[in-house]
């Protein structure tokens, strides 16, 4: 069989596992596939056509004889290992965050930057799940009316901390379903015991919001607002785009949406808009509020494509805009669009 001989480091994941299933639907050409995993993983085994695939441990020796290497364990695994594996003359694509600001590594979403590929030197970044989302529907128009600053809250489901961020959820929806409530208000309290059981977000997130995603840095944004801010900056090849972001996370599972107000150089209108926003790939226009059709995380979830609506006016900018993207952070955010990048190559 012709083909890729690949690699796929975290294979057991949440991002790894819903990488084996794009590499398959998309009948990518892999002449070979090994998994690699944790310690922990080692003796498990992942499917890939129809074949159960030992998973391997991680060692100097991974990555003999490979073409591609798909890195989704983590930015500490990545800096250890990838250069490694460029040593072994493979590829790199990495989903983590460790290689994306370095200014010899391309930062692609191959719908807005494909060319940059071009420009890799063994290594090739996958960005920040929330900025491709946001992204998929900002650059567009910034190609037709030239974006000037852009506000933007993310609004982001737990599968973005891996399957232990569900597991946190569905546990903490079941024990506050079986407590009993503490106030004559429903909603206002939930069980004592769904607080004390919160160990991976700070509080609990079953019916709750989090203004706090990643941790908080010196200028009181957190790393994940300065990610999307430094990423969409990049990306785009706007050093001084201006981007103010404020990323919550919230009880959804899957899909993550973002609420942008962008401000434009030239003057912009919703039929404008919807024109431009209607071709540009990876991307459905779902926007009639009117019959209430919007993105929405359940519209999305398992799908390829983002979807953009809510277009209107911004009241607040000259030239602005407002809009609504939603998009799986799993797909788009991540496996797919390392796909799509090794499509590339």
């Amino acid at each position: 069989m012709k083909g890729y001989h690949i690699a796929v480091v975290g294979a057991t994941g949440a991002t790894g596992t819903e990488l084996l299933r794009v590499l398959e639907r998309r009948n990518f050409p892999a002449a070979s596939l090994r998994a690699i995993g944790s310690k922990r993983s080692v003796g498990k085994s992942v499917r890939f056509r129809d074949e159960s695939i030992p998973v391997e441990g991680l060692d100097d020796r991974s990555f003999d004889k490979t073409d591609i290497a798909f890195f989704s364990a983590g930015g500490e695994v990545s800096r250890n290992y990838i250069p490694i594996a460029c040593q072994s003359d493979a590829i790199a694509i990495d989903k983590s965050s460790a290689f994306r600001m370095d200014p010899h590594v391309p930062l692609v979403i191959p719908e807005i930057n494909a060319e940059d590929v071009r420009q890799n030197r063994g290594v090739i970044a996958n960005p920040n799940c929330t900025t491709t989302v946001m992204l998929m529907a900002l650059c567009p128009l910034h190609r037709a009316f030239g974006v000037h600053r852009v506000f933007a809250t993310s609004f982001q489901a737990v599968s973005g901390s891996g399957v232990r961020g569900v597991e946190e959820l569905s546990r903490q929806i079941r024990e506050a379903a079986q407590g009993e409530e503490l106030s004559s208000r429903p909603g206002s309290r939930i069980p004592t015991k769904v607080a004390a059981d919160a160990t991976i977000y700070p509080h609990p997130i079953a019916f709750n919001l989090l203004p706090h995603v990643d941790s908080f840095l010196e200028s009181g944004y957190t790393k994940e607002e300065a990610k999307m801010q430094d990423e969409a900056r990049k990306i785009m090849h706007l050093p001084e785009l201006r981007v103010s972001v404020t990323c919550v996370r919230v009880p959804v599972y899957r899909a993550h949406s973002v609420a942008v107000s962008a401000e434009f150089e030239r003057p912009v209108s919703v039929e404008q808009a919807h024109e431009v926003l209607a071709k540009a790939p990876g991307l459905e226009l779902v926007d009639e509020p009117r019959g209430n059709r919007y993105p929405m995380p359940l519209g999305v979830a398992g799908k390829d494509n983002c979807q953009v609506g809510r277009v209107r006016l911004d009241c607040a900018f000259e030239n602005g805009l407002s809009f609504w993207v939603s998009g799986d952070q799993l797909l788009k955010g991540a496996a797919l669009n390392a796909v799509q990048i090794a499509e590339l190559l």
